[in-house]
């Protein structure tokens, strides 16, 4: 039998070696960040208020002075990763301190923007699960590797494990809140004029909140499960309604999806945008009127940017993994809407790695 590696000269076997030992290890950045956001250690250094040298670090994280070298190493890893950076700690002394960077900022627990929650939740052993038993799930007949690893589906488990439903809502919340700081100041034209709008699957209301508040002629209703919304209150321009987006959904000038219809498969995407277009229709008239409006990622829009599509399709993986679902390229988007009766929409690449996408009837 011909040895296959007797085509590869040494450098490109060692080359071939190093990219496969990259993605075995990749792993252990994400762990490794994990660990620091649990110990604290984007807050320690942003309260120090200058650059924190591994000494300092040390004593206030209350770590054995024998575990010195370990914490050294981890710390060298997300530098080099780009958690954190070196700076020298005064300038009267070469020795030298750890300071924040844009990604650690984003990981204070203070910041309103922290995407914390989001990293503690894709990271915590019930998510992680499911991806051990991916090649199973291939074999068999499950609907994901989640049911496969947890013998029911993420929403059955969500809606009977407290800590599941918890830190799910909690990783949304966290993303609504850096979504919404762009949205509102740079797509404000895509809330003006309207006076009613349903957040279909909102949780517990952070984006409908923000929009209620920035435009307080806007009457906001957030649609969820019943265990979702049992507890939470509403104001006079905020309501809650317990419902099954997949049954009904309340009329309205405007229907709010951000980051649902990712986790579903293009069937059960149509039956929900079939049920948006009832929502957003006119009794009166008996047309169509208002627009579903949807926050989501765009497969490929981004060509040239590698890392971006990467994330793109890590994401993807994730809803095939956790879900029914995927995500979209502009195609298999405009696929989905006309196959669910609309007739045109309008993509906004304006959210980093996600799309405001305007659908109309």
């Amino acid at each position: 039998m011909e040895d296959l590696n007797e085509k590869e000269s040494g450098e490109e076997l060692f080359h071939a070696q190093a990219h496969i030992w990259n993605h075995i290890y990749s792993f252990i950045n994400s762990m490794s960040l994990r660990c620091a956001v649990q110990l604290g250690i984007p807050d320690i250094i942003h309260n120090h208020h200058q650059p924190i040298t591994l000494s300092e670090m040390i004593t206030k994280l209350a770590i054995p002075t024998a575990k010195t070298d370990s914490m050294f190493r981890l710390m060298r890893l997300l530098v080099h990763s780009g958690f954190f950076a070196v700076r020298k700690a005064s300038e009267d002394q070469e020795e030298e301190g750890y300071v924040l960077t844009p990604s650690s900022r984003l990981l204070l627990k203070d910041n309103v923007m922290t995407v914390s929650p989001l990293l503690q939740a894709v990271l915590d052993p019930i998510l992680m699960t499911p991806w051990h038993f991916l090649s199973a799930w291939f074999k068999g007949d499950g609907l994901t590797a989640f049911e496969t690893a947890h013998k029911r589906t993420f929403w059955d488990y969500a809606s009977q494990d407290i800590e599941l439903n918890n830190f799910f809502n909690e990783a949304m919340e966290s993303d609504t809140r850096l979504v919404m700081s762009v949205v509102v100041t740079k797509c404000k034209g895509v809330f003006e004029g309207l006076g009613a709008l349903v957040d279909v699957a909102g949780g517990t209301g952070t984006l409908a909140k923000n929009i209620s508040e920035t435009f307080p002629s806007l009457k906001c209703a957030v649609l969820d499960l019943p265990h979702v919304v049992a507890t939470l209150k509403g104001n006079e321009n905020l309501t809650y309604i317990a419902g099954d987006m997949f049954e009904s959904i309340p009329h309205a000038d405007a229907v709010l999806l951000k980051w649902i219809l990712h986790n579903w498969n293009d069937e059960e995407c149509i039956k929900i945008l079939k049920g948006c277009k009832e929502a957003i229709s006119s009794g009166d008239e008996g047309r169509n009127s208002g627009k579903v409006i949807i926050i989501d990622m765009v497969v490929g829009d981004k060509k040239e940017d590698h890392k971006s599509t990467e994330t793109q399709l890590f994401l993807d993986m994730q809803m095939m993994t956790l879900y029914t679902g995927k995500e979209r390229t502009a195609k298999e988007w405009e696929k989905v809407f006309l196959e669910s009766g609309f007739s045109h929409y309008k993509i906004t690449p304006i959210l980093g790695l996600r799309s405001l996408i305007e659908v109309y009837p």
